[in-house]
This record gives structure tokens, C-alpha cells and sequence, in this order.
């Protein structure tokens, strides 16, 4: 689960989110992921298709979620997050209020909202009871549309001002993901990363990669 900061700040961790297509042979490269090193949280993450096919393929995901103790986040709509019974909710700034999400999924919900790059939107997100909240594109990334950049400083802000933990977003490797940890993320949010490849060696060289800053 994605759990506050304390007075000494916990390890980086990794944040899987899900490729667009999540069917077929899919459940069993989750399985691969969850399997070849610890993992906080996976986000699904599906697109154009209506609830009831998008509720279908999440439900074999997020019992293998379950079974590993990984924190199951539904992308953008609260509404199947509370059909699904999820972990939590990730919005993106029209997806919804986060006091909606709180009423609605309850206060064990882990919400999480995208704030690109732009600290206002983070200190929003914040008072309105985030528990989360999550900065990038940090690099180029094919995954989706980038049309905010984010730089490392604001990442050092947030964790020296805040103790809401804070996600990096955006193009994020293994080989690059070194000035993210260094610079306050706790947590890195991949795809491309994993999924576009052997999801197990991926996630075992991003535990690699991550470990030698953590504590």
C-alpha cells in the first residue's frame, strides 16, 4: 500500500502502471512483475471501452494484486473503482474531485492525483486530502502525450515542505531513474519500461537501480 512519509524517509518504491492492453496472455506477465521484486502498487490503466469489459479484464488483475499484497489503483474513474472495490483511485485533473472519490470509496482509499508540474496543483490535491500526489513527464515517454515537463527541483520541494508522498511520472528507466530517487520520489510510476519488454528482468533491474539509493 502507499503509505505517508515518515520522519526518516522510507525507500523508493515501484508503482507498475498497466499497458492499454490488459487481456490474453497479460495476467500472467503481471504475474512475472509482482513475482520479481517487491512492488507497492499497480494501476490500471485501460482506455476507451465501457465499465462492465473494463471491470472484466481488471478482476483476475486485482486478485493477483491482492494475493501479493500490492495496492490495486483503477486510472481515472472513481466509479469503477468502487464497482471493483479497489485499493484506491488515481485522477488526472478532469477525472473528478478528490472529495468525490473520499465519499465515495470510503477513507481507507489510497487517492491519487497528477499535478504535471505545477506545485499549486500539488498543495490543491494536498488540502483537499490526496494521499498522493504525483509530478512528471520527468523524460520523454511514448506512453502517452506529454504536454508538461517537470524538473528535479520540484521533487526536493515537496519532500523538504511536505510529508505527502510524492509519485514520479514520465519516460522513467532503469537507467535513469537514479536523480528521481536522489531528488525526493517516493515512488516511480513505469510502463513502457516493463511492459514494452521482459516485464521480470525489467523489474528486478529497476529494484537493482533503486536500491543502492534507498534509506
Amino acid at each position: 500500500m502507499i503509505e505517508p512519509a515518515d520522519e526518516k524517509r522510507p525507500a523508493c518504491q515501484l508503482y507498475l502502471i498497466s499497458p492499454l492492453e490488459v487481456g490474453r496472455a497479460f495476467p500472467d506477465r503481471l504475474v512475472r512483475a509482482l513475482d520479481a521484486a517487491p512492488v507497492a502498487a499497480f494501476q490500471f490503466r485501460v482506455k476507451g471501452i465501457d465499465e462492465h469489459a473494463a471491470a472484466a479484464l481488471a478482476e483476475p488483475l486485482q486478485r493477483i494484486c491482492a494475493d501479493r499484497e500490492v495496492a490495486f489503483i483503477v486510472n481515472d474513474s472513481i466509479s469503477l473503482a468502487k464497482r471493483l472495490g479497489a485499493d484506491g483511485v488515481h485522477l488526472g485533473q478532469s477525472d473528478g474531485e478528490v472529495a468525490d472519490a473520499r465519499e465515495r470509496l470510503g477513507r481507507d482509499a489510497q487517492i491519487g492525483v497528477t499535478c504535471h508540474a505545477n506545485r499549486h496543483l500539488a498543495m490543491e490535491a494536498g488540502e483537499a486530502g490526496a494521499d498522493y500526489v504525483a509530478f512528471g513527464a520527468f523524460f520523454p515517454t511514448t506512453t502517452k502525450v506529454t504536454e508538461h515537463v517537470a524538473d528535479l527541483e520540484i521533487l526536493t520541494w515537496w519532500q523538504a515542505v511536505f510529508e505527502l508522498p510524492c509519485v514520479a511520472i514520465g519516460g522513467i528507466t532503469p537507467d535513469n531513474c537514479g536523480p528521481l530517487v536522489h531528488a525526493g520520489a517516493d515512488f516511480l510510476a513505469v510502463s513502457g519500461a516493463v511492459w514494452n519488454g521482459d516485464e521480470a528482468a525489467a523489474v528486478q533491474a529497476f529494484y537493482k537501480a533503486m536500491k543502492p539509493l534507498r534509506g
